[in-house]
């Protein structure tokens, strides 16, 4: 006797194989895939959804719920859309492996994109970590090992290249991570202090995750010689002399490159060819989202957080600075504060660094530096830099996967944290026809799930994990809006995780089966 029987649905596994009748059993924490008649088999839990389609649960490959998803671990935003799986440790940010100082200095620094929430930061080690994640949360686990934590653990805070003797520690750690479970490696090298890392030692680190078995992810050097290719180039170049697989986050046809996602696209198809193993992301929307702090020179970071502080604070470090402020500053009034720490600033949530300037009668760079000083580094934001033409062109390409990106902070977020997965059910399968629902699901589930290693899912097939999603091709939708981003999307029925029912008839039943998903297997002596 099974504990559930989905019955009446079409069945489309992940594969990217057309879509079939057949009924779905999950038993304990496991599927079984059920295309006869299936009148006498028994079930604990029949479940009847004639019209919908069951799916592999989605698997969001790059996300920033590192904290937020254990300070709230029904983790609503994520699971409402179907999504069964979660990253952690993206763009070279994350929480371990860390010391007790070094952690408390990167949820501060990272407070813009993480948030900053009161939890028992009681772990140092990926193994630790991971587990505070076991039956406490909705939705599972898998980690990359961000470079900013080997950094901070080897060269300190210190805006310099590594010694030899502390990218051989660094090779270590990489070791020690991929035998507690994690994907590969990460970077964000526009976020100190990862960002201060050289091509070459990336190189020495992405040999190691080469002999792991692992991936290098990165968020490229945008700011890296011509601003446009350049950053992609040296992911490209990383690769090819690492022998490591290459994933590129985010590649977003933003300003400067808008207009040109057919030279993107080339971009790939080139490296492929060339032998390089790349593959890459992108979110469904035209903006993008960062902590407020990757206006300042990345030199502030220097020393930590606390000296960053102490700048802020400084007129005459704070005028040196503004000499030396970064791009994002281009276009003020387009950048929209999504997010603060605390409630006298909750005002500036929605609005314009120029509207809220102009409201403080403030010079708007003294706007910036005074927020980031009272909301204690907690200052997000999301901009407009995207064209949607663009976006779609570049999700048809086969190395494409979705992601969310999403910041689970502020009161007002990129609407993608709660509408990415079902945006591309609704709009861009049924209403725009740009990909087959095949297609979409296959981005969405083996494919990632291949791509890292993740052993037992993002496919439907016998003795798979039972990580299940439900919904109604004709009404899935998202619902969330840059004017009111914090609405759960539509057509989403049932969602299972490891075997239990986390969502039923789009409500949220309270259970919290999530687990860390630990890549074994792959370290190679």
């Amino acid at each position: 006797m099974f504990d559930v029987l989905i019955t009446g649905g079409t069945i489309i596994d992940g594969t990217g194989n057309v879509g079939f009748k057949g009924d779905v059993a999950v038993q304990g924490d496991r599927v079984r895939i059920l295309v006869a008649d299936t009148p006498s088999v028994q079930a604990g839990n029949t479940i009847d959804v004639s019209g919908s389609i069951v799916a592999p649960g989605f698997i969001d490959s790059h996300t920033h719920s590192d904290l937020m998803a254990l300070a709230e671990p029904l983790n609503e935003p994520k699971i409402m859309q179907g999504v069964c799986t979660e990253m952690m440790g993206s763009d070279g940010v994350g929480y371990a492996p860390l010391s007790k100082e070094n952690l408390e200095r990167m949820v501060l620094l990272f407070s813009g994109i993480n948030g900053c929430p009161d939890l028992d930061y009681n772990w140092s080690s990926i193994t630790e970590y991971l587990e505070q994640f076991h039956h406490k949360a909705s939705c599972n686990v898998a980690y990359l090992i961000p470079n900013g934590c080997l950094r901070v653990a080897t060269v300190g805070w210190d805006n310099r290249p590594a010694a030899k003797d502390e990218i051989r520690k660094m090779r270590d750690m990489i070791r020690q991570g991929m035998e507690e479970g994690a994907c590969g490696l990460s970077t964000g090298l526009d976020y100190p202090p990862g960002s201060w890392a050289t091509t070459d030692e990336l190189v020495e680190l992405c040999k190691t995750v080469a002999e792991c078995g692992g991936v290098y992810s990165t968020h490229v050097r945008y700011g890296m010689g011509d601003g446009v290719f350049d950053g992609f180039r040296e992911a490209v170049k990383i690769g090819k002399r690492s022998r490591c697989p290459v994933h590129i986050s985010h590649y977003f046809a933003t300003m400067p490159l808008r207009g040109q996602t057919e030279r993107m696209i080339q971009f790939i198809d080139d490296a492929i060819a060339s032998g390089v193993d790349v593959t890459f992301d992108a979110y469904p929307y035209e903006a993008g989202s960062t902590s407020m702090t990757i206006a300042l020179p990345q030199s502030a970071v220097t020393g930590g957080p606390h000296e960053l502080l102490k700048l802020l604070k400084n007129r005459d470090d704070r005028e040196r600075m503004r000499g030396q402020s970064r791009k994002v500053l281009g276009k003020l009034e387009e950048i929209v504060v999504s997010g603060v720490n605390t409630e006298k600033n909750k005002w500036c949530e929605g609005l314009t660094v120029q509207a809220i300037a102009e409201r403080l009668q403030k010079d708007p760079w003294d706007t910036i530096c005074d927020m980031l000083l009272e909301e204690n580094l907690g200052v997000t934001f999301y901009f407009f830099g995207g064209d949607m033409n663009d976006v779609k062109a570049l999700m048809t390409h086969p190395a494409h996967m979705f992601i969310s990106d999403g910041l689970r902070i502020g009161g007002m977020p990129n609407p993608r944290t709660y509408g990415t997965f079902p945006k591309v059910l609704g709009q861009m399968v049924r209403e725009e026809k740009i990909l087959t629902m095949e297609q979409a699901i296959r981005k969405m589930t083996s494919f990632p799930a291949h791509r890292y290693g993740l052993e037992g899912r993002g496919i439907l097939r016998d003795a798979m994990k039972a990580d299940i999603v439900v919904f109604d091709p004709l009404t899935v939708t998202d619902t969330a809006t840059f004017a009111k981003p914090k609405q759960f999307p539509r057509g989403i029925q049932y969602v299972f995780v490891n075997g239990k029912m986390v969502v039923q008839k789009g409500r949220h039943t309270g259970a919290l089966p999530g687990e860390p998903i630990k890549v074994r297997g792959y370290v190679r002596g």
